[in-house]
Formats: structure tokens, C-alpha cells, sequence
């Protein structure tokens, strides 16, 4: 049977209006409401193809089960204010071809188990105390936030939209986390993010809200995370000069403004200081382009499982034809965070090992 779900995430996954893609298949509109809304349920062998072509989709990825489209409600955006619908809708649909490239992979390999806490009833610093307390990191800096959140069972996927509008959003789906990154981003602020996003996964589950009071919890969240208190005061005692943050940024990973910013909540930068540094940092376009640029990192866990999918000959495109989705939909999910092709050899220290199930 044609399943009309799967016709609804393929459209948002292109970013097309129902106007836009009737016209590019030669169809009429009303008859792409009809067939996306299920009351055609047998669409003729040529409007599927016309419509998997304008898609880029295999036809098959239409006549295939129900997928778990994410509702709004159930996912936190990192940025609303600039995010379009169809920006919105798209990343929603990321995450539906997510579950079934996860769902596809657990069936395979035994991977890390969820290892997080319910932290809502926690304040945003303690809470990010108690999960490095959790974890067994205490103060020390984090040099490879991903490879740490795939090791507690957080499965991290990049969104490649090509936007900054879009900068991560996250959700939990049977018990799995899931965080999802824009690599448009730099490499300092997709760590940030990714901080931000487990913040909303610990403090809120998902649990419908939202805001600027949720969005500020979750910075609060990421900062103390990345940059706990107790270790900054120790190494930066007090601020004198732009410069002097710059020495330090590589410590904790993150940007020189959210460095400065908690500098300022750490007491060691006075108000007057702490704006002087916000108009130095804009002036010099340091919120645009960061200096000293760290690199940007990379997945531990999907280059051991395309290693070892390697192993019997099987490739990203071997997996997208597994799914029935466009190959270009599995590069969307894993290569931002694979890097080069010569960035595909893991690191000899990883903190968990993929056994085939």
C-alpha cells in the first residue's frame, strides 16, 4: 500500500511546498492533497515515479511502513527565532529518517546504553554538576564532548541544511536520546550546542515546554557543563584583557564570548569590564568568525560502524538502499560528523567498542 506519511516527510525533507511540488511533477495540486492526506490510496505507477523524481526518493521508499515523524512538541529547537516552517518541517523529517537509519543499525550492533538523569527538578548549574558527577568527570575539562555523549547512549546526528537558522534540536524516542547538530556551525558553537541540547534532555524531557525561560535554563545548563565554575576560577582568577581569554579558550572548547560571559557570572570581570569585552568581541567579528578556531570534532561511534560494516563491503549507499532512502539523506545524518574520507580510522582510545549483535 502507498503510504502517504512517508510521500508528507520526503516533500519537508526537500523543503517544497504542496504547490511547488504538484507543479514540478505535472500533477495538480488537488491531486497531491488528495494522495498526501490518504484519500487516494492506490496512486497511478506514473504520478509515484513523477513524484520520486522531483524528490530525488526510490519510489519503493513510498510503499514502505509508517515512520515516527517527530511532533513540535516533542522536540527542543536551539534557536525559534529565525526558524522558518519549512526549515522546521525539514529538520523534523531529518529526525524521522534518523530513527530509521538508528533502528536500522541497533538491529546490528550492540550499542551504548542510555546513561542519563532526570534532573528536572534541579537548578541548571547543579544539575550539570551532578551529571559530570554522574559520569565521572568531575571538574576536569571535556576534550571530546561527542565521543562522550555516544559513550553514555546519546545518539548524535549532523543536520548538513546549510543554514544557521537551524541549529540543533533534540528528543527522546523509546528511552534514546537523541541530539542533532548543525555543522554549518563552528566547532566551538556546535559544542556549546550540544551541551545546550543535553541540558533540555535532563532538565526537561520534552514534556511540552518551551520558551525563553527553557531556552535560558539550557544555556545556564550547557555553560556550567563546559566550563564548570570551580575549574575556571582556578586557572582564569581574574580577566584583564581580551587576549588573555584567548589563551584559555582551548582548555574548555567553547567561544570567547561564552567564556567572557562567564567570567562576568563568575565575579572576576566586573558589569563595566564584561560589556567593554561583549563591543571588543563584536568589533573585531569575533561572534561571526571565531579566532583561534578549534577542530571541529568528530563521531567515534559512526566510524566504527561503517568500519565494520566496511569489513563484509557494505557503504553508506549499501545502507541507504537498505532503507530505501536517498544516499544523500545518510550523508546528511553521519558526515558531518565523520570528517574526510581519510578521518574514517579510529582513534585507538575510544571509550566504548561496537560488537556486531
Amino acid at each position: 500500500m502507498f503510504n502517504p506519511e512517508r510521500l508528507s516527510i520526503a516533500r519537508k525533507r526537500r523543503q517544497l511546498t504542496k504547490k511547488s511540488l504538484a507543479e514540478k511533477a505535472g500533477i495538480s495540486q488537488l491531486t497531491l492533497t488528495r494522495i498526501e492526506t490518504g484519500q487516494t490510496q492506490d496512486p497511478e505507477e506514473e504520478t509515484v515515479a513523477a513524484l520520486a523524481r522531483v524528490l530525488a526518493y526510490p519510489a519503493s521508499f513510498f510503499y514502505l511502513g509508517d515512520c515516527e515523524e517527530l511532533p513540535p512538541e516533542a522536540v527542543s529547537f536551539r534557536s525559534l527565532s529565525s526558524l522558518t516552517a519549512k526549515q522546521r518541517d525539514s529538520a523534523l523529517s531529518a529526525g524521522a529518517i534518523a530513527h530509521l537509519l538508528d533502528d536500522w543499525v541497533t538491529e546490528r550492533f550492540n550499542l551504548p546504553q542510555p546513561n542519563l538523569l532526570d534532573l528536572r527538578h534541579e537548578d541548571p548549574e547543579a544539575a550539570a554538576i551532578a551529571l559530570r558527577r554522574h559520569w565521572g568527570i568531575g571538574s576536569k575539562p571535556i576534550p571530546h564532548l561527542v565521543k562522550l555523549l555516544e559513550a553514555k547512549g546519546v545518539r548524535v546526528f549532523s543536520l548538513a541544511e546549510n543554514t544557521k537558522n537551524v541549529d540543533a534540536f533534540s528528543c527522546w524516542r523509546n528511552g534514546v536520546p537523541y541530539v542533532f547538530l548543525n555543522t554549518f556551525k563552528s566547532a566551538e558553537r556546535s559544542r556549546f550546542d550540544a551541551a545546550h541540547e543535553i541540558g533540555h534532555l535532563v532538565l526537561h524531557l520534552h514534556g511540552g515546554t518551551s520558551g525563553r525561560e527553557v531556552e535560558r535554563e539550557a544555556d545556564q545548563f550547557a555553560s556550567a557543563f563546559l566550563i564548570p565554575r570551580d575549574d575556571f576560577v582556578a586557572h582564569v582568577p581574574m580577566v584583564r584583557s581580551l587576549e588573555q581569554l584567548l589563551t584559555h579558550k582551548s582548555r574548555w572548547g567553547v567561544s570567547v564570548a561564552a567564556l567572557a560571559r562567564t567570567a562576568f557570572e563568575a565575579g572576576v570581570l566586573s558589569d563595566w569590564h564584561y560589556r567593554e569585552l561583549c563591543k571588543q568581541i563584536s568589533y573585531r567579528g569575533y561572534r561571526t568568525q571565531e579566532p583561534l578556531p578549534m577542530q571541529r570534532e568528530e563521531s567515534v561511534l559512526w566510524k566504527k560502524v561503517f568500519e565494520e560494516l566496511w569489513k563484509d563491503r557494505l557503504t553508506r549507499d549499501h545502507v541507504a538502499a537498505q532503507l530505501d532512502v536517498p544516499s544523500d539523506e545518510i550523508s546528511s545524518l553521519v558526515g558531518g560528523l565523520l570528517g574526510s574520507g581519510s578521518n574514517l580510522s579510529s582513534s585507538r582510545k575510544e571509550p566504548f567498542r561496537l560488537r556486531a549483535v
